[in-house]
């Protein structure tokens, strides 16, 4: 929490967390013998413009406080000296444990007892319960939080000027984000050498003696799979099925049981809230933080709605069953409850957390969805709804296939019918294609189902049918499927890359690094992106593999568990890395270059491709004695249409764009209309700025009038010359009457120059709060972006150019 200078702790236990909406729903449960005090987040880091490792002293780490935390720490070593005792209650994972070290280091000169407490959920229950059973913090965690960021910060600081060197300055490398990347290019390269294959499908409508219609579909040709290449054979088997009379030659019903999915991990919360809610990964993250930290809730106050959601357990505790059992029973009856076993727990899996659940099921999302916003409500319903259905009666579905075939056996039709006869969880939970989501193992493409159709009510072996149609359909095989966020944490979590903590971040690191980009809802690497892991690969394809990072990722958690040391772990990865650098240091490897032409003006350097930061061009490699070069077809990324009017002349719309600085929006008319949007790091759209007022107050460096502009903190005072003068005037220091008068003159021009709402082309305003990625996707499920006339019109602009 937010306390003044005259806060005290004193007589008192002092209990420090993360944040300060934490911090408010806990104070709300203790009395007046606690003070909760918010750290916000991690007070120490390694230096953030030095690897911060002793190489020389087994690795060990050197922290410092971050800049801006300098006043957190003060009032925090002012706290610890007054309190009791001390508890730290950061989050139950590795990076809270951290966090916790880090401040039982800052207030040891108190010399007052320091332990740790774990707060899985934030009700009253939990908290007390946590606080009658302190422990000492776990040294082994901190340790593999320590090894996660060594390695991170080894990557970054070894091979991040690698790529300096042999592409261009400024880009970098991750250890599990590279590896990310590798795997989206290697599927876009799958892609790009696809080759599809024709084939053919029939389907036949049948009708009964009853009147009664159903569709079937050609399976089997004279016993074997019906393999339809071409339109020629589609028509010789159309004509003799045609020829032919059926029947029915087998009705087979078979009663099928459809267990309840488990409970959401974070692996699988991130991705249903993909699927079924168009949330990133970082959004879905941040909402479950804000549902667990604790929302107002009428009467009730501040309350944390469900349990800690970094977590790869699937394991519930026996209070929550429970709750479940007797909701269920009360709402839907006996029948309806399961007896549900925990999965089986992989060998990668930390049981430290339960599954991600509501902390009361009594809290039904249509009770809390007044208290809740509307991203809010949307994830709280789906965690309420899976962990319900998880507790719920297995499904009884019927299953039926009727065969359809000629009296010589030559034709053999096929159709599959469903009927359900007891919901069980479907009553709750009845998203069919996200449990067939999850039950794929591979993230390629989709498998085929049989198609359900109705069947007649009745129909019986034997029974003759009239065919009244008969459908042929061309096909084509379909490439594999481009990751979506969904899909590429489910790959990860697949090979065991990464854990509940890092999957959030993964993709925006790659977006924010111009890596990637999001199309339609699936990752495309760029040209920038599919070079750097071209050269990361080639360099060092020991350690941007997925066998290697899984490895690592397992190395870390044996060092959670105290099976595996820090230094061990880090020499594992380091002396490879430095071999590698060693010898690739001074002699890279760049595959874009390997079929480089010779250069036609010296006949002795060859024509490489080479990066700069506005695109590639091919330069002589004998530069500077030949300096030679040429230009790259299509080195630069094509601008997308958004489906945004332009706030600035509402003719034209605006286009995302990339420039030196990154992504930003420009107006579709330019050069007739210069307006620009600038996009923040989350790359959400910056609202314009109201334009400086310019004052007749002299700027106390060099004289030149100053502007006045009014920020979060109140009205302040500028060089109108900035950036060549960085003079400022504390507006506090004027006096009373000045301020009075400028205040007066900033609401007139305030007034006129009104704040600009936003909107899209069909009028709506555009939700600032989404990415402009979630835009364009919106925008293109609307039918606000004609993709192919944007591509024809900037095709236009190019060659007029």
């Amino acid at each position: 929490m937010a306390l003044s200078s005259a806060a005290s702790a004193k007589n008192k236990t002092l209990i420090v967390v993360e944040s300060p909406s934490k911090a408010k729903t806990i104070n709300k449960y203790l009395g007046r013998d606690y003070m909760v005090f918010a750290s916000v987040g991690h007070i120490k880091d390694l230096p953030k413009k030095e690897i911060g490792l002793d190489f020389d002293n087994h690795y060990e780490p050197r922290y410092e406080v971050i800049s801006g935390k300098e006043k957190v720490v003060r009032q925090l070593k002012k706290l610890a000296g007054e309190a009791n005792d001390i508890l730290i209650a950061t989050d139950p994972d590795r990076e809270g444990e951290a966090i916790a070290w880090h401040i039982a280091n800052e207030v040891d000169f108190s010399r007052k007892p320091v332990q740790r407490v774990l707060f899985n959920e934030i009700t009253k229950n939990a908290i007390l319960e946590a606080i009658q059973h302190p422990h000492q913090i776990d040294h082994s965690l901190v340790r593999s939080q320590q090894t996660r960021q060594g390695l991170d910060k080894i990557v970054g600081y070894k091979i991040s000027p690698f790529l300096w060197n042999v592409v261009l300055r400024g880009l970098s490398a991750g250890r599990v984000q590279s590896v990310a990347l590798r795997l989206i290019c290697e599927r876009e390269e799958e892609i790009q050498q696809f080759q599809p294959k024709e084939y053919w499908t029939i389907i036949a409508d049948f009708t009964t003696a009853s009147g009664e219609s159903f569709s079937a579909k050609l399976v089997k040709i004279n016993g074997e799979k019906a393999d339809i290449l071409n339109g020629e054979d589609a028509e010789k088997t159309a004509s003799a099925i045609l020829s032919k009379l059926y029947g029915v030659s087998s009705i087979t019903p078979k009663e099928q049981q459809r267990k309840p999915p488990l409970p959401f991990t974070t692996s699988l919360l991130q991705q249903a809230a993909s699927n079924q809610l168009g949330f990133g990964s970082k959004k879905t993250m941040r909402i479950a933080q804000q549902l667990y930290e604790g929302i107002e809730i009428g009467a009730e106050g501040a309350t944390g709605l469900i349990t800690y959601m970094r977590t790869d357990s699937t394991r519930v505790s026996a209070e929550a069953v429970q709750q479940a059992e007797q909701f269920i029973t009360q709402s839907y009856g006996t029948e309806y409850r399961g007896s549900v076993k925990a999965a089986k727990s992989s060998k990668k899996t930390q049981d430290a957390h339960e599954a991600v659940r509501p902390t009361l099921v009594s809290h039904t999302p249509d009770a809390m969805k007044r208290y809740l916003s509307s991203d809010q409500y949307k994830l709280y319903e789906l965690i309420w709804k899976r962990f319900l259905a998880s507790q719920m009666a297995p499904a009884r579905i019927e299953q039926t296939r009727v065969e359809v075939s000629d009296h010589d056996k030559q034709f053999l039709f096929r159709a599959g019918g469903s009927k359900v006869l007891f919901p069980g969880f479907l009553k709750v939970y009845n998203e069919q294609k996200e449990l067939d989501y999850e039950a794929r193992k591979s993230t390629r493409d989709e498998e085929e189902k049989e198609q359900i159709v109705q069947l007649p009510q009745k129909i019986s072996v034997h029974e003759k049918l009239n065919l009244d149609n008969l459908d042929k359909k061309q096909s084509f095989t379909r490439p594999p499927a481009r990751y979506s966020e969904a899909s590429l944490v489910k790959e990860l979590d697949n090979y065991g890359i990464g854990r509940p903590s890092t999957y959030a971040g993964i993709f925006s690191t790659l977006q924010d690094r111009r890596y990637v980009e999001l199309q339609k809802k699936k990752i495309l690497p760029t040209e920038l992106g599919r070079d750097v892991s071209l050269i990361l690969v080639a360099n060092f394809p020991d350690i941007f593999n997925v066998k290697f990072t899984a490895y690592m990722e397992n190395e870390l958690d044996k060092v959670a568990t105290g099976e595996d040391e820090y230094e061990e772990v880090l020499d594992s990865f380091y002396k490879p890395l430095e071999a590698a650098l060693s010898v690739r240091k001074n002699d890279p490897l760049l595959p874009q270059n390997n079929d480089a032409e010779t250069c036609d003006k010296c006949g002795k350097g060859r024509m490489i491709i080479k990066w700069t930061a506005s695109g590639k061009f091919l330069g002589c490699s004998n530069y500077p004695s030949c300096k030679n070069i040429k230009p790259l077809a299509s080195s630069k990324v094509k601008p997308r249409q958004t489906g945004i009017r332009c706030p600035g002349c509402e003719d034209g719309s605006m286009v995302l764009r990339n420039g030196r600085f990154g992504p930003f929006l420009s107006c579709s008319t330019y050069p007739d209309c210069e307006t620009i949007l600038k996009l923040d790091k989350q790359r959400r759209i910056e609202p314009p700025k109201t334009p400086p007022l310019e004052t007749d107050l002299a700027c106390p460096k060099c004289g030149a009038p100053l502007y006045l502009r009014r920020g979060k903190r109140g009205p302040w005072l500028g060089c109108s010359k900035f950036p060549k003068c960085r003079g400022r005037q504390a507006w506090g220091q004027l006096e009373p009457s000045i301020q009075h008068h400028w205040q007066a003159v900033m609401e007139e021009h305030e007034a006129e120059h009104p704040a600009i709402t936003i909107r899209m082309l069909d009028g709506s305003p555009v939700n600032m709060n989404l990415s402009i990625d979630d835009i364009i996707a919106s925008a293109e499920e609307k039918g606000l972006i004609d993709t192919e006339e944007s591509e024809v019109q900037e095709q236009k602009k190019s060659v007029g150019s």
